[in-house]
Order: structure tokens, then C-alpha cells, then sequence
């Protein structure tokens, strides 16, 4: 058995056979691991012997998770451009079905064009969360904090601008790309956010930009809801959303974490 070290990539893969795993990313190789997300969590890596090529096998959402939570509005300059309020005193929340989940590499489909006519993509750092939590304390959330990986907040625009709650123009299948690991050890305080549009940049941002800081947002949603290990909590989109068309490349880069690219169909 071997011990998580204070920075790990933990991938989660299917193999040809259908068996979903776990894995730790070593160079351009995965260690395969017996182990499940609690046990991962809970620092017990165990690794099967057996390395796989990426190509090897097909990358799946980095965690399965009860809930996808959503902080809107957390960078001032976004909630100018679509709308919102700069500068929240407590957060905008949405939530997102799980059935919107798509991993690296996957395809968003967009909606009929008689269901939106502005579809953007919104690149952001989520925080997976590895432990059970209820009224957290705010100088311990990080505490509750596995790892962190890359979120990208597809969203219809003209639907979120005129309905009174975000669910239809947040919840559409596949608007929810999330991988392609999760990374261990990392400051979400402190991580540059850069997404491209077919291969130009459109948003560059950092966590330390936020209105709100993180440790904040975890226990003010705590108190609302228990977190659950392998809940996603995305922590909200620098500026420059733009609309995506069919045939688009979007990809999020987020330093120390790498890159969850997208074909847009």
C-alpha cells in the first residue's frame, strides 16, 4: 500500500472490460488502483501492480458525486458582464444534476436552437470534497478539501438573463464538462484560470481574484447542506464567457492541474 502524497493526480478510467477504477498519474502512465474513493481519501492507496497507457483506456469524470454545487457571481467583472451583482455580500447558488457531467475530451451538444440561441462556456476550479461536513468552520474548511480539478459552467445565456433561478440554462445534459483528475495538495486560493476558444484565449483569470474567498463559501454551504465525499463544488468563472457554435474546441487550463478540453457539437 502506498501513502498519498501531499500533491497526487488521481485519475478514474473504464477499462475495455467495463470495470471502473481508480488510478494515480505517474509521467504518461497510470498506476492502477484497487482502491476505492473513501479509501483514496482516506490515504489508502493501493496499488495493483498493473500500468496502463492512456490510450489504454476511456477517462471518466474524476469522481461520481451526490450533488454539483455552483457559486455564481464570485468574480466581480463576470457578474458585470452577464448581469449578475458584483461584489455579493453572501453567494449566488445554483445547483447542476449530475446528469450534466461529461468528462475530458467528450462532447457538448448544444440544445435546439427553439431551446437557446447563446450558449457560453464559463472555465472554473472545482474543489472535490473528501470529507463528510455540517457547519463547517471557516478556519477549517480547506480541512475538507481532497483535492482540486477543472470545471467548465456550460451555460444558455439568454435563458439564465430571463428566467428567475438558473436550473434550465445550467441543467441541460453534457453542460457539465469536469476532469480530467483531481490533483491533491494544491491552494484553490491561489490558481490561474486561463480558457481558450478554439485555441484563442478568452478568459484569464485567478482564484485570488474572487469576491468571496473559498474557505468562506465551503462553510457558508455547509450550513445549508451536508457535504458529502465526492461532492463537486464549482467556485465561479473569471470574466470573458462568449458564445460557443457547433465545431468549437473550448478547453480550461488551470495551472498545477492541467487541461479539460471540449468539441462542441
Amino acid at each position: 500500500m502506498q501513502v498519498l502524497q501531499k500533491t497526487q493526480t488521481i485519475v478514474r478510467y473504464q477499462k475495455h472490460n467495463g470495470k471502473v477504477l481508480y488510478g494515480m498519474v505517474e509521467d504518461d502512465e497510470i498506476l492502477q488502483l484497487s482502491s476505492s474513493f473513501t479509501e483514496i481519501v482516506n490515504n489508502k492507496l493501493i496499488f495493483d501492480g498493473v500500468r496502463l497507457k492512456f490510450n489504454d483506456v476511456k477517462i471518466l469524470e474524476p469522481v461520481s458525486p451526490s450533488k454539483v454545487v455552483n457559486f455564481g457571481w464570485t468574480y466581480a467583472e463576470h457578474a458585470k458582464e452577464t448581469g449578475g451583482k458584483a461584489n455579493l455580500k453572501e453567494p449566488f447558488l445554483f445547483l447542476k444534476p449530475t446528469t450534466s457531467l461529461i468528462p475530458n475530451e467528450e462532447e457538448i451538444i448544444l440544445p435546439s436552437s427553439d431551446l437557446t440561441k447563446q450558449v457560453e462556456m464559463e472555465g472554473e476550479v472545482a474543489l472535490v470534497i473528501g470529507k463528510r461536513g455540517k457547519n463547517i468552520k471557516e478556519n477549517e474548511a480547506l480541512d475538507y478539501v481532497f483535492g482540486c480539478t477543472i470545471f467548465n459552467d456550460v451555460t444558455a445565456r439568454d435563458l439564465t438573463k430571463k428566467d428567475p433561478q438558473f436550473t434550465r440554462g445550467k441543467g441541460f445534459d453534457t453542460f457539465g464538462p469536469l476532469g480530467p483528475w483531481i490533483v491533491t495538495g494544491l491552494d484553490p486560493t491561489n490558481l490561474r484560470i486561463v480558457t481558450t476558444l478554439n485555441g484563442k484565449v478568452v478568459q484569464d483569470g485567478n482564484t485570488n481574484q474572487m469576491s468571496l474567498s473559498i474557505p468562506y463559501l465551503i462553510s457558508w454551504i455547509s450550513q445549508i447542506m451536508t457535504l458529502e465525499p465526492g461532492d463537486i463544488l464549482a467556485t465561479g468563472s473569471p470574466s470573458g464567457s462568449c458564445p460557443m457554435k457547433s465545431g468549437d474546441v473550448v478547453s480550461v487550463e488551470v495551472e498545477n492541474i492541467g487541461k479539460l478540453c471540449n468539441y462542441v457539437k
